[in-house]
């Protein structure tokens, strides 16, 4: 039986590709991102316990840092492309980043908290912490391009992320609520707060140090080399020729932004209530929902790489987008069809269809994301490609900048559609009757917004040509270009 070709072979590129340990060990960047994500969840407790503030405050703090958080991303660009050691560039803004938010939210959560401190000093720690975690997400988000540039293991990245960011999450919820809480009384009390503090940072310790390991092998200054003959250090100007000329990342922006957008209004709390515990009739179902569809949802994640290694990041998008429309169509019809409470009825036949209309759509929704990962990946290359400058964190910053300010209104979307049943002044509860127009509202959020989304997906689709032909282009002129700014390089020390 004759091999297989590579993807090398048959595109006459060759290809750079990572060990698969590698891929691994950067996947741990889970273990930082999500256990610090686990703490931060935290922070309204720490803000009302240990430093006095009130709700109303700490929604004004955190929504405003949250903007700050948006406008740090693409400042990050300018330090990144400053910083070269002979220790490398990834390493130390990894390790710099942990660093800065350890300090951050260990005086948080522990050293300055529930020691007569105020609001102003919570403030600053967060803000601090938002700098660190800015230097230490914006620089992970950089390293798979440098990984690997084959087509067919981009999307593999985004498995093994994808399924860290499952699994890490639901390990932190059940070390805190199920191991710490019980130990301290089952309170959110000071003594909680220190203790998650503690584990959580030692878990992002861990997942710092597998990273760096994972990307050693590539923090070198080859890999951050344009391919230009002299490059100039990164100018504001820049930033802006690549939002106004990438238009991949163009289209990505609106494609990805749109899509959380809808996602994250479905997904707040006081939707889950309409549609669980008011229509529906039973809030465990969210829960139970959530659980059982973590392996479905990764094997899922699984076959979206493999049909986007196939078929280009481009055209996996705009495959998923259409599958997942279809299925949260069906979905609405179904409640329509049907006596939604019926579904909370264990194992009965509306309970089964519910579920597994809901696991195709969410494993449908982890395709479209393993995509999107290998996606942002492409429009960086294109950058290489159409400028000579290769800015992973001008491209990575732009599009978070972008993406943060759009989904902070996720929270005043779904505020405003429970307004508008009459809950200005309360909130709904779970147990509620259900009306007609609770029953619209819920199906509108929950269901129809997505596909307003994935709408928008499709649209910015079509006007972007960076499809798996293109990307093999792509790299051909990159790997061309490469050759001959080193051949200038050689004749230029010969002479």
């Amino acid at each position: 039986m004759s091999k297989k070709p590579t993807a090398s072979e048959i595109d006459g590129v060759q290809y750079r590709r990572a060990k698969q340990w590698q891929i691994i060990l950067y996947a741990c960047n889970g273990m930082v991102g999500m256990s610090i994500y686990s703490l931060i969840n935290l922070a309204s407790y720490s803000a009302s316990i240990g430093y006095g503030v009130t709700t109303i405050v700490i929604g004004y703090i955190l929504t405003c840092t949250r903007i700050l958080d948006g406008i740090t991303d693409p400042l990050l660009a300018f330090v990144y492309d400053r910083v070269n050691t002979r220790f490398g560039k990834i390493r130390i803004l990894l390790i710099a980043g942990y660093v800065i938010e350890a300090i951050a939210l260990f005086g948080m959560f522990s050293a300055f908290s529930s020691k007569g401190f105020g609001w102003v000093t919570f403030t600053l720690l967060y803000i601090i912490y938002i700098i660190g975690y800015t230097i230490s997400n914006m620089t992970a988000q950089t390293i798979p391009p440098m990984m690997s540039n084959d087509p067919k293991q981009r999307p593999v990245i985004g498995v093994w992320t994808t399924a860290f960011n499952y699994f890490v999450p639901m390990l932190m919820m059940m070390i805190l609520n199920m191991v710490l809480l019980p130990k301290f009384g089952g309170e959110y009390n000071q003594g909680f707060l220190t203790a998650a503090c503690i584990v959580c940072l030692v878990m992002a310790a861990i997942g710092t140090v597998l990273v760096c390991i994972a990307v050693s092998a590539f923090d070198k200054p080859e890999y951050f080399a344009g391919i230009q003959k002299r490059e100039e250090k990164l100018k504001l100007k820049d930033m802006i020729d690549v939002l106004a000329h990438n238009k991949p990342l163009q289209c990505y922006m609106v494609s990805n932004a749109t899509d959380k957008i809808a996602q994250q209004t479905a997904s707040q709390a006081v939707i889950s209530t309409l549609v669980f515990g008011i229509v529906i009739g039973d809030m465990g179902i969210s829960t139970m929902l959530m659980v059982i569809s973590m392996i479905p949802s990764i094997l899922f994640a699984a076959v979206g790489a493999k049909y986007a290694g196939k078929h280009g990041s481009r055209k996996a998008i705009v495959t998923w987008s259409y599958i997942s429309m279809a299925i949260s169509v069906v979905t609405i019809l179904f409640f329509i069809m049907i006596e939604p409470t019926q579904i909370a009825k264990m194992m009965s036949p509306a309970m089964i269809v519910y579920v597994l209309l809901t696991l195709a759509l969410n494993g449908s929704n982890m395709c479209i994301t393993t995509a999107n990962t290998s996606f942002m990946a492409d429009t960086i290359d294109y950058e290489l490609d159409r400028s000579g400058r290769y800015v992973p964190a001008v491209v990575t910053g732009t599009y978070s900048f972008i993406d943060k300010i759009v989904t902070a209104f996720s929270a005043t979307v779904a505020a405003g559609a429970v307004a508008l049943l009459g809950y200005t002044t309360t909130m709904p509860q779970p147990g509620e009757p259900c009306t007609d127009a609770i029953f619209w509202v819920a199906m509108i959020v929950k269901y129809g917004m997505p596909i307003v989304g994935w709408i928008c997906t499709l649209v910015a689709m079509k006007f972007c040509k960076l499809d798996k032909e293109e990307m093999v282009n792509v790299q051909r002129r990159i790997a061309k270009k490469k050759e001959e700014a080193r051949h200038a390089v050689i004749m230029e020390h010969m002479q």
